[in-house]
């Protein structure tokens, strides 16, 4: 079956254009496999800190990424990215920077294949796609970042809580 999926982009939007953004990437089916909630503190498991070490690795991969706050949850990640222009960068060389799909994309590539080279007999899979927000402006930035800091706390609130 194929599923109809609404476009999750703003249309004619630029996602390569420097600034920060909100993301969220789900483990396929909400899973919880990247470790669990104790005492309101994410307690990550081996396929959780794959994750975190593949998010810390991005920037080695794209010049223009730059990581703001995050947290890997039992069954989904949240971010926040900085999508940059580094300084020097010579116009001829523009074809080495990189969109927020491009980043995320490598981002789910890296982590699902270091993970299932574990040799685990379930699959890893990220969910398709992923949710970003254009962050507009300091305050908002602000209120992702508490947000983000703030989730281990409040997951049993969360929409991605699953027991």
């Amino acid at each position: 079956m194929v599923e109809n999926r609404k476009p999750m982009r703003l249309k004619n939007f630029d996602y390569s254009q420097p600034g920060y953004y909100f993301i969220t990437v789900c483990t396929k089916n909400k899973r919880n496999v990247l470790g669990e909630i104790r005492e309101e503190k994410m307690r990550l498991n081996q396929y959780g800190e794959i994750v975190k070490e593949c998010w810390l690795d991005l920037p080695e991969h794209y010049v223009n990424c730059k990581l703001d706050e995050f947290v890997v949850m039992p069954n989904h990640f949240h971010s926040i990215i900085e999508i940059t222009v580094p300084n020097g960068f010579q116009p001829f060389r523009e074809g080495l920077l990189h969109g927020l799909s491009e980043m995320i994309r490598g981002f789910k590539t890296f982590s699902s294949k270091k993970i299932n080279q574990l040799g685990n007999t379930s699959k890893f899979q990220w969910q398709q796609s992923f949710y970003d927000r254009v962050i507009r402006n300091e305050e908002e930035l602000s209120k992702v970042r508490e947000y983000i800091a703030n989730n281990p706390v409040k997951w049993e609130l969360d929409s991605y809580f699953i027991k």
